[in-house]
């Protein structure tokens, strides 16, 4: 039985194996197309290009944004825990932006309504980086940022 599993996998049938159970919604949306983003947002390789990609122009800073489990230092930037909570009425999206990685955008996270707004994550790093949490929330957007440092890259680094 595993070895026919294992030939199933191997010839392509994973890929519809994962369109079925998606279909199905037997696996998170996540691995499907999700309609709250696109693979522009996660291609921009600067903070501009990255904040334009997801239309949030220039973010207003929001002490109303807190990073929590989130470390001044990190050993080993191919394993940085990142906690951020958004305590803005109406949070719609929370993003993880980087600002010295190859690509800006690091996570993005959408919250239907009565949701609580509050993620923990793991990111890759290559170097020391401003780490930004952008919030929308209401329709607008709301950014706080906070420097890690970087003592082994993960980017490749």
């Amino acid at each position: 039985m595993n070895a026919d599993r294992r030939q199933v996998l191997k010839t392509g049938g994973g890929a519809t194996l994962l369109a079925l159970l998606a279909a199905a919604g037997w696996i998170p949306s996540a691995w499907a197309d999700a309609p709250g983003w696109s693979k522009a947002d996660f291609d921009a390789h600067t903070m501009d290009d990255a904040l334009k990609a997801l239309g949030a122009g220039k973010p207003a800073a929001s002490g109303d944004i807190a990073f929590f489990s989130t470390p001044d230092i990190a050993e080993n930037g191919g394993v940085v825990p990142i906690g951020v909570n958004s305590k803005l009425p109406n949070t719609e999206s929370i993003a993880i932006l980087v600002d010295k990685n190859p690509f800006t955008l690091a996570a993005l996270f959408d919250f239907p309504a009565g949701t609580e707004p509050t993620i923990s994550t793991r990111i890759k790093m290559r170097e020391t980086s401003n780490v930004h949490a952008l919030v929308k929330a209401g329709g607008k957007y709301f950014v706080t940022s906070k420097e890690i440092k970087v003592t082994l890259g993960g980017c490749g680094g």
